[in-house]
């Protein structure tokens, strides 16, 4: 599935790490920032996790949430957060089907070598359900900033 910029985001509603339901109809009225990634503790999630937890509150100064997602479980999402003292929410999305929705899942390649899997991607969702901004293909370092400044410039 492709995502344009002005269409309906994709509803969805997994689980956090919590095992709490989180739908995006929750979040209406909100800017949603929704970050697709591999995988719970490697280095570059790690990074992106933390830079993103260390912006929180100027997100949530710009009336905005932030949700990560992977294909990881509650409980492993559990241990990411504890372990780096995270700040954000995370989604668990095993069957891939968000990911899917929001172009997050598919063949990629890595080292010339192509697989299936997680493309880190970000989409940020405005107030009204719409996409307002999609990164397609993400590197860690600084994303988080530039996502808030893009976020920034969007309100």
């Amino acid at each position: 599935m492709t995502i344009e910029v002005g269409n309906k985001a994709p509803e969805f509603t997994l689980q956090d790490q919590d095992e709490a339901a989180v739908s995006l109809a929750q979040f209406a009225g909100s800017w949603v920032v929704l970050y697709f990634y591999p995988k719970d503790d490697t280095p570059g999630c790690t990074i992106e996790a933390c830079e993103f937890t260390e912006g929180i509150e100027s997100f949530r100064d710009l009336d905005a949430v932030v949700l990560g997602c992977s294909p990881d479980s509650p409980e492993r999402h559990r241990k990411f957060i504890t372990k780096y003292d995270l700040k954000v929410r995370l989604l668990s999305d095993p069957e891939h089907g968000v990911m899917e929705a929001y172009g997050a899942w598919g063949e990629k390649v890595l080292y010339g070598r192509k697989s299936i899997g997680v493309k880190r991607s970000t989409v940020i969702i405005d107030p009204q359900g719409r996409i307002a901004h999609h990164w397609k293909s993400v590197r860690t370092k600084g994303h988080a900033a530039k996502v808030r400044e893009k976020l920034e410039g969007l309100r």
